[in-house]
């Protein structure tokens, strides 16, 4: 009995996988790699995420740009985000009738022209618009629908064809661009403008009817004029 169990604790000592110490450390016999071969491994990884800096310069590339490019071309917010979703369309259409390479790159590029269009404005426009006791939960909400985005078209796109799931991401630009019809403009946007009547009348839409906005209103038109008289002072 005591013979078995000697046995066993030895069968539990032994390693599960045995490792080749002239392996691990490279021999030379072309089964490892040494030191002098890794500046290769290097440079072809350097040149791999070379990749994945463009795709975060692509998507990350209207977030720092979109308040020039909206100053420049005069247009609010909601006109900013109708422009984001023509983009959008136009690249999943693109993507969708796809013959070859070229149209499917033109397609990916004015989808995540969009898409890093939205990443900007939609927090901007939820914060601007947003009271202050639901601010922070509001905004978490653009974390929360990116990622479930993300699942979603990937489940979805286990089950149906890449085309059909281009035409699937019609779907949200189609809501929001029929939404911007029924919802007011940002106050905050129309206050820096000088709009008072449109600003009076977007805030009281949000607030309610009934609501006394005659604080928040002051509020807002004194921090707009801050940032106006600010930004006089960085012009040069």
């Amino acid at each position: 009995m005591a013979i078995k169990e000697q046995n066993d604790a030895q069968e539990i000592r032994e390693p599960l996988v045995w490792i080749d110490n002239n392996l691990a450390a490279g021999d030379g016999s072309g089964h490892g790699s040494t030191k002098g071969d890794e500046w290769m491994v290097y440079l072809s990884t350097f040149v791999a995420v070379c990749g994945s800096y463009e795709f975060g310069c692509g998507v990350g590339y209207s977030s720092p740009t979109q308040s020039a490019i909206r100053k420049d071309l005069n247009l609010s917010i909601a006109e900013a985000m109708r422009m984001s979703c023509v983009f959008c369309v136009a690249g999943w259409l693109a993507i969708y009738f796809s013959k070859g390479a070229l149209s499917l790159d033109i397609g990916r590029l004015a989808t995540g022209y969009g898409s890093g269009a939205f990443s900007y404005i939609v927090p901007v426009f939820i914060a601007e618009i947003a009271p202050k006791n639901l601010r922070g939960r509001l905004t978490a909400i653009n974390q929360l629908m990116i990622v479930t985005g993300v699942s979603v078209s990937f489940i979805i796109g286990v089950v149906v064809s890449w085309r059909a799931l281009a035409i699937i991401g019609i779907v949200p630009c189609a809501v929001i661009i029929f939404g911007l019809f029924f919802i007011p403009e940002s106050p905050r946007w129309l206050a820096k403008t000088g709009r008072q009547r449109d600003f009076e009348v977007a805030l009281q839409k949000l607030r309610g009817k009934d609501a006394d906005v005659s604080h928040e209103a002051a509020e807002i038109q004194s921090i707009s004029k801050i940032i106006y008289v600010k930004a006089c002072h960085l012009l040069p």
